[in-house]
């Protein structure tokens, strides 16, 4: 038989009835220091702070080259200028260009010749000359002489050619390889990558225009939290940087994927910046709020810790306190969410929890 059985049962009985809570009675000076609330249910509002970064809206950057291969022969445009919509970045020097307003003119005369042609072959067949036959071949030419009219155009309207630099070539019939690289958007250059002379195709980027008059704030979030964030929820940024320009808002986009490599989703806040005071790539940090519901709550005040743990004083009656443990969830302000020990209506003290413990630890001593 184990004899030392029975002694860890005492030893376990004894612990249990030196963690229960102690009932504390209050002289008539010491209720004078105390104060008493009946707690009831409030809303508690969740938060939580994520490491972000300031980026441009990507739906207010455009990133422009040109539409056509040449030689870049003039940059008019430096690295953090404003421009306009329209405003002239660089000038292109492009024989594809040259060839292909050549290409156009040879068309447009051809058209024209083969117009002279129906009309003349109209008057013929009017006249018994000659025969229908005739007039609907010359008729079928040029139908296909206007097809290859509109091809020629559309290829220079690709190439960046606008409707009054047709209507210009056409009535002047002067073939002109230069060819402006234009700003499609209103803002700021961030990002230059052409020099004179150097030869450029359409696939690359030479000028990046952005509208910095609005930013985003994006942060990834751990895909363990990733049921935390929704699109409209309420989020608050702050940045090391400006510590006093803190801006709320809301989320305007939750990525539906995690990111494989990082295990992470992708949040986003757009934030307005007319003074442009936030700068791409800065550091900051994304709060965001959720609506809580309502639960029971206690304020931070009546919380006193004894051995490592939350524990309130709680009135049984007009002169008499019990300490209980409890279990505390998030701080929201100067409120607890309570989670565990306290029911609604149960009167805590709120005021003067130090010196009620003073005295239960005197008591204990004595």
């Amino acid at each position: 038989m184990n004899l030392s059985y029975p002694l860890i049962l005492l030893a376990i009985t004894s612990m249990a009835h030196a963690e229960t809570p102690m009932t504390v009675k209050a002289s008539p000076m010491l209720m004078q220091q105390i104060k008493v609330i009946a707690i009831g249910e409030g809303q508690v509002h969740d938060s939580l702070r994520l490491p972000a970064r300031v980026e441009l809206d990507q739906q207010r950057v455009a990133r422009i080259g040109a539409t056509v291969t040449g030689r870049i022969t003039e940059t008019q445009a430096v690295l953090g200028q404003a421009v306009h919509k329209g405003e002239r970045l660089a000038t292109l020097n492009s024989t594809e260009l040259g060839m292909a307003q050549s290409a156009y003119l040879k068309t447009r005369s051809q058209l024209n010749l083969r117009q002279l042609a129906v009309n003349r072959a109209k008057r013929l067949f009017a006249s018994d000359v000659i025969a229908a036959a005739e007039l609907q071949e010359r008729e079928s030419m040029l139908t296909e002489a206007d097809v290859d009219m509109r091809t020629a155009t559309d290829q220079l309207r690709v190439l960046g050619m606008s409707d009054s630099d047709l209507a210009r070539l056409s009535k002047e019939k002067k073939i002109n390889s230069m060819l402006p690289i234009t700003a499609s958007i209103q803002g700021t250059i961030v990002e230059r990558k052409v020099t004179v002379g150097q030869v450029v195709q359409p696939a690359d980027a030479l000028f990046t225009v952005a509208d910095l008059s609005h930013v985003w704030v994006v942060a990834e979030l751990p895909e363990q939290q990733a049921h935390w964030a929704h699109t409209g929820d309420e989020a608050l940024v702050t940045i090391a940087a400006l510590p006093e320009q803190g801006q709320s808002g809301r989320l305007i986009y939750v990525a539906d994927m995690v990111d494989p490599q990082t295990r992470t989703v992708t949040v986003r806040m757009a934030l307005p910046n007319p003074q442009r005071i936030f700068k791409p790539q800065m550091l900051a940090t994304l709060v965001i709020h959720k609506e809580g519901e309502q639960e029971l709550v206690l304020p931070d005040s009546a919380v006193i810790r004894v051995n490592d743990q939350d524990h309130v004083f709680v009135q049984t009656t007009p002169e008499e306190f019990t300490l209980k443990p409890v279990k505390l969830g998030i701080r929201d302000g100067a409120m607890r969410h309570v989670l565990d020990g306290l029911q609604p209506g149960d009167k805590v003290v709120v005021e003067g929890s130090f010196h009620l413990n003073n005295e239960r630890q005197r008591k204990e001593l004595g």
